[in-house]
Parts: structure tokens; C-alpha cells; sequence
């Protein structure tokens, strides 16, 4: 009788890929990178939803998405039905990909009757691609991150 080896795979393909569309799909329901928010925020029109800065005051006038309605985490259920139409779609944004409080946000807001996109890369990837941003002091913006960003492109091609 011969003994069979069995190999356990590497922890990438412990868990198998997914296969059905279904999870991708879901995943772009409830993510938008910035990228595609600065481009349809840049473009002609009503981009279809609000941009939600979901940090402190502090936080907000070291730099912010220009345009994006100020709304920390803390005040949502106390201000959001003031400041934001439930009918149109909202994009939270915090820091960044270390930061979940974009996603303590759009949970907040979900549970309010909002429909909610979160962007990935925060704050911190808006200015790391390069794109504008404004400050206590006015308009700013960061050369992109070659890491991040194409340096010789408007966009990656994805």
C-alpha cells in the first residue's frame, strides 16, 4: 500500500479564489477608488453623489477633497438629515487604507436610509495621486506618487 502526500497549498491559495462575479461586483457596489472620484468629480455636470469628509476639524483644514461636505463620524446621526438628500448616492472618505472610519461612516449613514459608497485610499491616496486639494489656507497639491499614480499619464489604464 502506498501512502498518499498530501501538500497543504501556501496561504494565498488556502482559501480557493472566488468564482462567481458576484463578490467583485459587490465589492464595486460598495468601493470607488479615488481616481474615478476625482474623474467624475473634474468632469462637466452633476457627478450623481456627494463626497463625505468624515474626520475631525483638524483633520478637515490640513486638506480635504475640494467640494466634499464635512462630516465627522461623531455628528452623523445628529446632522446627516440636515446636510445630506437621502436620494443621492454619498462617498466617505478618512485618512486612508490604515483608517477605518470611512467605513464607521457609511455604516452610520447606511443605517440612516443613505445609499453609501466608500472611497479606498482615503485622503491620503487623493494627495499621493496627485490630484488638488484644499487647506485652512487655500488650494494644494503634491506631485504624484510614482507608486501610486502613472507620473506621465492622467490615468493608470485600469
Amino acid at each position: 500500500m502506498t501512502a498518499t502526500t498530501t501538500v497543504t497549498p501556501n496561504a494565498v491559495l488556502r482559501v480557493p479564489p472566488a468564482s462567481p462575479a458576484a463578490y467583485f461586483g459587490a465589492s464595486l457596489a460598495f468601493h470607488a477608488d479615488v481616481s474615478d472620484v476625482a474623474s467624475a468629480l473634474a468632469a462637466d455636470g452633476d457627478p450623481g453623489f456627494v463626497v463625505i469628509d468624515t474626520r475631525s476639524t483638524a483633520s478637515w483644514d490640513q486638506g480635504h477633497v475640494p467640494g466634499a461636505v464635512h462630516l465627522p463620524t461623531a455628528l452623523i446621526a445628529e446632522q446627516a438629515g440636515q446636510l445630506l438628500d437621502r436620494t443621492v448616492p454619498v462617498v466617505t472618505y478618512c485618512w486612508g487604507p490604515g483608517c477605518n472610519g470611512a467605513t464607521r461612516a457609511a455604516l452610520a449613514l447606511v443605517e440612516l436610509g443613505f445609499q453609501v459608497k466608500e472611497m479606498l485610499g482615503g485622503f491620503e491616496y487623493w494627495a499621493r495621486e496627485g490630484f488638488a486639494y484644499e487647506t485652512w489656507e487655500g488650494s494644494a497639491r503634491r506631485d504624484a506618487d510614482p507608486l501610486t499614480a502613472p507620473v506621465d499619464s492622467d490615468n493608470c489604464g485600469c
